[in-house]
């Protein structure tokens, strides 16, 4: 019983972050040599390009607040204070886009994102204001309560978990995310050293290394080297004459970048750091394994199976942080996904024809997915409508007997 009691006295009072649950341990030297963090990571063009398809993507997207109505439907909360700060203006400095750009970006680089909540005297939202994931600690009191502390430039401040939007990643301990870019920085490291080798390919004039080999004994081989380095380094010194003197001779003994697969690499490296954020690889250039037949497919997959799960996250972090408990029950926040999943033209118009048709569907209802002026109802336009040739199978054949009794 000793052993069961100190159990349940454990998840009584839960502990303290899990060890290494700050995934800044994560950073630092790889295997490539090359510091990997947030920041170095972002001027690797494949990171950057795909933090900023999701960020984009996600803050692009139109969020409303809705709120269920009594015959199982839902309609939009527009006099509710919450619909204009996530729809329009979080706060006075900033548009919806940009605050939803600025965290996503967090949560794509640091594993999470932070928002702090000013409320008014009953607890309503006033504005949302985004907070940097690296000053920002996740902890509990010795009591087992959860608390986050801002370390800010003018010194620390503790904040309560119902003054914080967070949006955590991908994590171990349920409280918060760990970095992409930590878990990774092997990858994004050997992207990082493939890219500096050939800058530096090119900047010693795109030729490999070599030694200058001299019959005799050099009395001063540093003045040697600097005064050909001078003369024929560089990209700008490229295919320049060497004049050898005394029986001297350049021999080349660095590897061809075709040797060392260097193109290949590179190339591996995009698809390997957009493996990591699940982009497909076409959309940040990479064009090899797509075509006009499967591109679309692509597309269609990145919406369900690459913003969707993040989506999902925002919509849960916002029901559980900015909503009232009297609310929760009532509202509820949606990103709409529709236009990303929207076909071609001439698909499009077959389905609406089939809805249409089969009267699930009225021109209203179709001319909002187009963003249509409605037709008014006068005129027909929120009229449901079902071909004539179709019937319950139960009901075949009445219509023979009707004229059969008639005769």
């Amino acid at each position: 019983m000793g052993v069961f009691s100190a159990l349940f006295k454990a998840r009584d009072k839960p502990q303290n972050r899990l060890p290494g649950s700050d995934p800044g341990f994560f950073f630092g030297g790889t295997t490539s040599g090359k510091s990997v963090n947030e920041r170095s990571a972002m001027q690797t063009t494949a990171v950057y390009a795909c933090v900023r398809i999701l960020a984009e993507a996600v803050a692009g997207l139109p969020l409303h607040l809705y709120r269920h109505k009594q015959d199982g439907g839902k309609e939009k909360a527009l006099g509710h204070p919450l619909y204009h700060l996530l729809h329009t203006e979080p706060n006075p400095e900033m548009t919806s886009f940009a605050f939803r750009e600025t965290l996503m970006t967090h949560l794509l680089l640091w594993g999470n994102a932070y928002a702090q909540i000013i409320r008014d005297g009953a607890g309503r939202v006033l504005a949302l204001y985004p907070l940097l994931p690296s000053k920002m600690i996740v902890d509990r009191t010795p009591a087992g309560q959860l608390f986050y502390e801002y370390r800010a430039d003018t010194g620390p401040a503790i904040l309560r978990p119902q003054d914080v939007l967070h949006i955590p990643g991908l994590g171990f301990d349920g409280l918060i995310g760990y970095s992409p870019i930590a878990m990774a920085k092997n990858a994004i490291g050997m992207a990082i050293a493939t890219e500096e080798y050939g800058a530096k390919f090119f900047a010693n004039g795109a030729n490999p290394g070599g030694v200058l080999e001299h019959p005799g004994v050099v009395k001063d081989p540093k003045r040697v080297r600097e005064s050909w380095n001078a003369v024929y380094q560089g990209s700008g010194n490229a295919h320049r004459i060497a004049v050898l003197e005394e029986g001297m001779k350049f021999n080349a003994i660095g590897i061809p970048p075709e040797q060392a697969q260097f193109l290949e690499t590179r190339k591996f490296q995009i698809n390997e750091i957009a493996r990591i954020f699940r982009v497909p690889p076409h959309m940040v250039g990479d064009l090899e394994k797509s075509s006009f037949s499967n591109i679309e497919q692509q597309s269609l997959e990145f919406v369900k199976y690459t913003l969707d799960p993040w989506v999902v996250r925002w919509e849960q972090a916002i029901q559980k942080a900015l909503l009232l408990p009297s609310e929760k029950k009532t509202y509820f926040s949606r990103f709409n996904v529709d236009g990303l999943l929207r076909g071609d033209y001439q698909s499009r118009m077959t389905g609406y024809a089939t809805g249409r048709q089969n009267g699930w569907l009225s021109a209203n209802d179709i001319r909002e997915m187009e963003d249509l002026n409605r037709i008014p109802a006068e005129l027909g336009g929120d009229l449901y409508l079902i071909n004539g040739n179709m019937t319950k199978l139960a009901d075949a054949g009445i219509f023979a007997s009707k004229e059969e009794s008639d005769a």
